[in-house]
């Protein structure tokens, strides 16, 4: 089998008023993510989450009202490069300045985020 990509991925919600904000830090966080070795970061909030028959995203994040759902995805070449990023992303002077300010007034409920690290089984 072919060696595939890692994914992270991520679902939070996320206060409506908050989205230029979130934006421009999630923007930050790219670059400096991209520096350390992901080779693609996408952001996306939801639009279409209600879908007829089929468990919905907003299931376990129950957003509340004026919340959005945003969704992120990481793309590495492998969980090794991840955790190695990862690891400078921690000590990245960017990276502490910007959680500081985010532990100090945070944009959205970090308890409810969901996340996890995917290995890719088909990519076309």
């Amino acid at each position: 089998m072919k060696k595939m990509d890692y994914v992270d991925l991520f679902a939070l919600p996320l206060p409506k008023k908050n989205l230029a904000k979130y934006r421009r830090t999630a923007q930050l966080f790219a670059r400096v993510i991209k520096e350390f070795g992901a080779v693609e970061y996408r952001e996306f909030v939801g639009d279409d989450l209600h879908p007829k028959g089929m468990t919905p995203f907003t299931k376990n994040i129950r957003l509340k009202r004026g919340e959005a759902l945003v969704c992120a995805c990481l793309v590495y070449p492998s969980r090794t490069q991840r955790d190695r990023a990862n690891k400078k992303m921690m000590n990245d002077p960017r990276m502490k300045k910007m959680m500081e300010e985010m532990s100090k007034k945070p944009l959205f409920d970090v308890k409810r985020m969901l996340y996890g690290g995917f290995k890719t089984i088909v990519r076309m």
